[in-house]
């Protein structure tokens, strides 16, 4: 009996130790991003209401975004660790939405269009997009006492993460 209590003590701590490396980390908080958490869904909210929408599209444009994260996909491709700093190398796949913009804008380029046309044409292209694009992250992972901690994304991996880089 003692032999089993402490094998499971064992498996609890290598457990823990496993969930506190930079790389586990990093990978937690881009399942945040897959399982749409709160933090997420609130970014989200934050991002749909600095883009100049009628209710509608907001709520089509927080699909869109949400479908994004939910389908990110990434692989781990390094990490350097110097004391209590490290850098994990993430290569992610997203739709690239960067791209369909361009084709958008280049449509309505010498046209004339109220806001909500042009915004209406947007969104109906984000929601049929297909094509995906690679990007690599390079994340910071700072060691606070015994934790491991993601550095604040920086607006240009958030973009990356949107496909709009």
């Amino acid at each position: 009996m003692k032999k089993v209590f402490s094998l499971f003590v064992l498996l609890f701590l290598f457990g823990c130790a496993l969930n506190n490396s930079p790389t586990s980390k990093v990978e937690e908080l881009l399942n945040k991003y897959q399982m749409l958490d709160a933090d997420i869904k609130s970014e989200i909210d934050s991002i749909t209401d600095k883009e100049n929408l009628t209710e509608t599209q907001k709520d089509r444009y927080k699909k869109i975004i949400e479908s994004q994260y939910k389908n990110l996909s990434y692989e781990i491709k390094d990490e350097k660790i110097d004391g209590d700093i490290a850098t994990i190398t993430v290569q992610i796949k997203v739709t690239d939405y960067k791209k369909v913009i361009k084709e958008v804008d280049e449509e309505f380029k010498d046209k004339e269009y109220t806001l909500e046309e042009y915004n209406n044409a947007k969104l109906d292209k984000l929601e049929k997009a297909k094509d995906t694009v690679v990007y690599t992250l390079e994340l910071n992972v700072n060691k606070t006492g015994d934790e491991w901690k993601v550095d604040s994304l920086s607006n240009i991996d958030k973009k990356k993460l949107q496909g709009m880089y």
